[in-house]
């Protein structure tokens, strides 16, 4: 079996193994971007400024981890879901409010 048919879609889309320094860097900014998202939209409270620094340095150090199981699982694919689960759910949620 080919590797290149086993890449995820987001890391064969950042040709990953053609060039894998500028193609992990994508990746893992896409992974990284799309937890912050998901994370803000399900959950994020008020706290204050440095509790909000912490949380995102460790989710930016957990994407580093999770970036090298995107290249063949469909991490980021899963993300990009709940991102799009949890804006339908706010939206809804803000139009049943009106």
């Amino acid at each position: 079996m080919d590797v290149i048919e086993r890449l995820s879609f987001f890391a064969s889309l950042y040709q990953v193994h053609e060039q894998p320094i500028s193609g992990m860097w994508f990746l893992y900014i896409t992974v990284l971007i799309l937890s912050a998202i998901v994370y803000r939209l399900g959950f994020a409270k008020k706290l204050p400024l440095l509790k909000n620094v912490i949380i995102y340095v460790l989710l930016a150090l957990g994407c580093t981890i999770l970036t090298f199981f995107a290249v063949f699982l469909p991490v980021a694919e899963g993300l990009f879901v709940a991102a799009i689960v949890l804006i339908v759910y706010k939206l809804r949620l803000k139009q049943a409010g009106r």
